[in-house]
């Protein structure tokens, strides 16, 4: 269940409530506005959170991405490789010991890290290379 699913769920008893409730048809959508009001503030929050979190996670693998060390540019890929190898050598059973289920979610964790930190990544390097020509553009280039 995502977030959204959550916040929803949550105010959903309160908007049927209303419903039940023996006032006029105005005055139960008035409180149903009121709730979706409420519920709307929550989600925008929600997203703001995410947005700030999601760029937080970007300025991260910026920095490894232009760091000056060799490692801290390259420990991703490796960790990668590292991964598909114990895959691999799980799936012809070549491993003296299976790979634990635990092993199995942490490889599922790292791959979905790994991809989502790549694409954004790559989304930042787009948006960085844009974003100066929509400055030009639209007459906003700072100089």
């Amino acid at each position: 269940m995502n977030v959204f699913s959550f916040i929803s769920n949550i105010f959903e008893p309160a908007v049927k409530l209303i419903d039940d409730i023996h006032t006029s048809d105005e005055e139960k959508l008035q409180l149903q506005a009121q709730i979706k009001a409420v519920e709307n503030e929550l989600l925008a929050k929600v997203i703001d959170y995410e947005t700030k979190l999601l760029e937080g996670k970007t300025a991260i693998i910026t920095a490894e991405a232009t760091g000056q060390s060799w490692i801290q540019r390259n420990w991703r890929p490796i960790t990668m490789l590292t991964f598909l190898a114990l895959v691999v050598l799980d799936s012809f059973g070549w491993l003296p010991n299976p790979l634990a289920k635990e092993a199995w979610t942490l490889l599922q964790i790292g791959l979905g890290g790994y991809v989502a930190g790549r694409s954004a990544e790559k989304m930042t390097q787009q948006y960085l290379k844009a974003r100066p020509a929509e400055d030009k553009n639209s007459g906003m280039a700072k100089g």
